[in-house]
């Protein structure tokens, strides 16, 4: 499971005058996909969405939760379903186009290893070894399944489906595209640290502003990098809350090495991703994860609709930070 850590400043329920226009301003919370969601937005009428962002999060998760026994993807994953929702196929198409960019680096059918090295939402009892290991391997390659309409096309073996590295980020675009829908131009929502904001807050009649979590091992907060976050989305991946370690004291990151089927070791220690989607944010914070630094600087170097700041540890064990294709910074 993948940890995101963000944090935003937000008004108490108040009202502001915008526009010669009296604006409530509604804070939606609760728990949701094993994390929380918080959402924020400003309406002239205190419209409640409580009810219809509920229904999203449960349309969603019937269909692409591997922790729900009977959703889409966990009878995809047990050969019971090949014929899939709309919501699957736009995070399958995403998944597909990340995949492709990253040469397999982010890749959805790594799941089963997820799950080999308990880091998934299936607890595994078997002893790992290079052996077990191999035999799964079979499995991971999202070039083994293709989509032909909404119908799911499997090689054999077939392999286990995983979108939790994307998914949350999809289910921010899709409140967000409801708010849009009810024509609300000031919001923030945040899934478990993958966030999308429009407008402003119109508490504070200013920018929505946000803060990257430095990785502190002792699990302490605090934060260095905060700075005001407009029509985007964002996605944050960090290693430091959840990692192995090797008889010499290295730390493997939870992230699985499609190549290998082993954790990646890596010196990265949180990779944060603006984009225009928060779908697209939140994959590619998985893959750049594993890419390592210098690969990630040469793909940003190639896509300037992303930007990326990196927080990792140099060969001193200092702390150091990299802010690719203009990621704001205070």
């Amino acid at each position: 499971m993948k940890y995101r850590f963000i944090f935003f400043y937000l008004g108490i329920l108040v009202s502001c005058l915008s526009c010669d226009q009296e604006l409530a301003i509604t804070k939606l919370n609760g728990p949701i996909f094993g994390t929380f969601y918080e959402v924020t937005y400003s309406s002239s009428n205190n419209e409640n969405h409580q009810k219809s962002i509920d229904s999203i999060f449960s349309v969603i998760n019937t269909s692409m939760s591997n922790y729900q026994t009977d959703s889409d993807i966990s009878k995809v994953n047990k050969h019971q379903l090949d014929v899939v929702d709309a919501h699957f196929v736009e995070v399958f198409k995403a998944s597909k186009n990340i995949y492709k960019a990253t040469n397999g680096v982010f890749d959805p059918t790594i799941g089963t290893l997820v799950n080999a090295w308990n880091f998934g939402s299936e607890l595994n009892k078997t002893k790992l070894d290079s052996l077990r290991i191999d035999s799964l391997m079979q499995f991971v390659g999202f070039d083994k399944i293709e989509l032909k309409k909404n119908t799911l096309i499997k090689t054999t073996p077939k392999p286990y489906l995983d979108f939790n590295a994307i998914a949350k980020g999809y289910a921010v675009d899709v409140v967000a595209a409801f708010l849009d829908a009810k024509n609300h131009d000031n919001y923030l929502i945040n899934i478990g640290g993958e966030l999308r904001v429009k407008g402003i807050n119109t508490a504070k009649q200013s920018g929505w502003t946000v803060g990257i979590e430095n990785p502190n091992f002792d699990g302490s907060q605090s934060y260095d990098n905060v700075f005001v976050l407009k029509d985007k989305a964002m996605a944050t991946s960090g290693t430091y809350r959840k990692f192995k370690l090797d008889a010499n004291g290295n730390r493997y990151a939870h992230i699985i090495n499609t190549k290998t089927g082993y954790p990646t070791k890596t010196n990265i220690l949180s990779v944060s991703v603006i984009a225009d989607s928060c779908m697209m944010a939140d994959g590619y914070a998985t893959a750049f994860q594993a890419m390592g630094v210098e690969r990630v600087k040469a793909f940003l170097a190639q896509h300037p609709e992303l930007q990326a700041y990196l927080i990792f540890e140099n060969i001193n064990k200092d702390f150091e930070v990299l802010a690719l294709n203009n990621f704001p910074t205070k």
